[in-house]
């Protein structure tokens, strides 16, 4: 996972992000998932993806506990996860792994296993 605090140029707030790539879920129903976050405080968040029985969900639910560790690690001991939000929340298509099955008189049929990459970002 690669995770950096990010500044953004609008505003004054910082968003801590955490980004994983690679992962074996297709980008379609990874987003099904990360769509329910987006916008969400982080309780709210953690809460939903406990509840929600979709492949992706224990991976965004990992990776939405690292981005509030790093705001946690770049902030002092009084600061409060619990006022975080999900501002950006995106899945991107990784490399796709690519099989042949075998089909009738001698040819081949493609099979495209894709790959994700999600980023979310906290503030």
């Amino acid at each position: 996972m690669a995770e950096q605090a990010v500044q953004p140029e609008q505003s004054g707030e910082r968003l801590y992000r955490a980004s994983l790539k690679q992962v074996r879920v297709s980008p379609r129903k990874a987003r099904l998932v990360v769509d329910l976050i987006r916008g969400r405080n982080v309780v709210q968040a953690l809460g939903i993806l406990d509840n929600l029985s979709k492949k992706s969900s224990p991976v965004v639910k990992n990776l939405l506990k690292s981005a509030i560790a790093n705001a946690e690690q770049h902030n002092d001991a009084n600061f409060d996860v619990d006022t975080l939000k999900v501002k950006v929340a995106y899945v991107d298509p990784g490399p796709m792994l690519k099989r042949f099955r075998p089909r009738a008189m001698g040819r081949a049929a493609p099979i495209r296993k894709r790959t994700s990459r999600i980023t979310l970002m906290v503030g």
